[in-house]
């Protein structure tokens, strides 16, 4: 496939800025059986059945942009990608000059950072303190918003741009399906008797990053880490056993759950996973798919695509970009089910 088939169309204007007024107050494209239905999020609660599992990523968001000096004087901007442990990280650097292996940094007036050298596209780094890392950045650091967002992040961007679920600190990007929910709604899932379950995917900056080459195959896809605990594998194998669906909240979830059951089973676990759906992939987890809409020529847009079929998914852009959906981190929702969803449920490519 060329990466030109994923392409699209897309104005300015129907990306969204900032969050709506009220989480859970965007509109929703329900995508089934070839058809696209105009809805509320709040529709949610109706679509959803009981014994269905809803997966969620329960990755926090850090403070990863840090600015400075190079020891020289030359001005820097650090991303932290990764968290390797308390007190080293992997990072892009924007310089007028690449720092050296051995050089100092100067962050936010106060860390001083030694670098260690390149790890692939990354930089390694550590920092000379005595703090963990996380709590540096809590202090000094800077929420990452996408670059598609034009305003510097805020107040209500360090409360909106986080799931009100978020528990384990290491994404530099949020899991923008998550944001939807509030505390109402998922006491109203657990109400009607769907199960809640939760993976880690710490999301990476790569996310952003259109495929440039010209044929799918040739791109190589970033790596993010993820696990995987008991408790999620039995919620689903509980779903499954009772005719439910597993529900994926946001493609991360999605790729977490699909990589975790790569060798045919689901299993429990953690480790990094660079998986890449495009369409003619075998799902082996997830029925239904939560999630928002996605860049032009993006590997997100690839995995929906294939989930939900490309015409599918070209037809149902074309009729969100008509009718003025909200697009990208603070957009709307697309509810997307397999139309083998129902019939599928309990065969043995979907086993625990």
């Amino acid at each position: 496939m060329r990466t030109d088939e994923f392409d699209f169309a897309l104005p300015d204007a129907l990306i969204a800025q900032h969050p709506p007024a009220l989480r859970g107050a965007s509109r929703m494209l329900h995508v089934h059986d070839g058809v696209c239905a105009d809805r509320r999020f709040s529709d949610l609660l109706g679509l959803l059945r009981e014994h269905d599992v809803l997966v969620m990523n329960d990755t926090r968001v850090i403070k990863a942009r840090l600015f400075g000096t190079k020891h020289s004087g030359g001005q820097i901007e650090v991303m932290v990608e990764r968290v390797l442990d308390d007190h080293e990280v992997l990072a892009q650097i924007r310089a007028s000059k690449s720092p050296k292996a051995g050089g100092l940094l100067r962050l936010a007036d106060a860390l001083d950072v030694e670098v260690l050298g390149r790890v692939g596209e990354f930089y390694h780094l550590r920092f000379l303190t005595t703090e963990p890392v996380l709590e540096l950045l809590e202090r000094y650091g800077h929420l990452p918003l996408p670059p598609y967002i034009t305003h510097a992040a805020d107040g209500d961007d360090e409360q909106r741009y986080q799931t009100v679920f978020a528990r384990a600190a290491g994404a530099v990007a949020a899991p923008t399906a998550g944001l939807h929910f509030d505390e109402a709604m998922l006491q109203a899932l657990r109400d009607k008797g769907v199960q809640l379950a939760y993976v880690t995917l710490h999301v990476g900056a790569g996310t952003f990053q259109p495929v440039r080459a010209e044929f799918v195959h040739e791109h190589k896809m970033h790596s993010e880490r993820y696990e995987i605990p008991q408790a999620t594998l039995d919620h689903i194998a509980q779903a499954r056993a009772r005719q439910g669906r597993v529900v994926a909240a946001g493609t991360t979830s999605l790729r977490a759950l699909e990589s975790a059951a790569a060798s045919g089973a689901l299993r429990t676990g953690s480790g990094d996973t660079d998986i890449f759906i495009t369409p003619g992939y075998a799902f082996r987890v997830v029925d239904v798919l939560l999630t928002n809409f996605h860049l032009p020529k993006s590997t997100l847009l690839m995995l929906v695509s294939a989930f939900g079929g490309m015409d599918v998914l070209r037809a149902a852009y074309q009729h969100a970009v008509t009718h003025e959906y909200r697009f990208f981190s603070y957009g709307d929702a697309m509810l997307i089910e397999r139309e083998s969803s129902t019939k599928d449920t309990n065969s043995t490519k979907n086993k625990v």
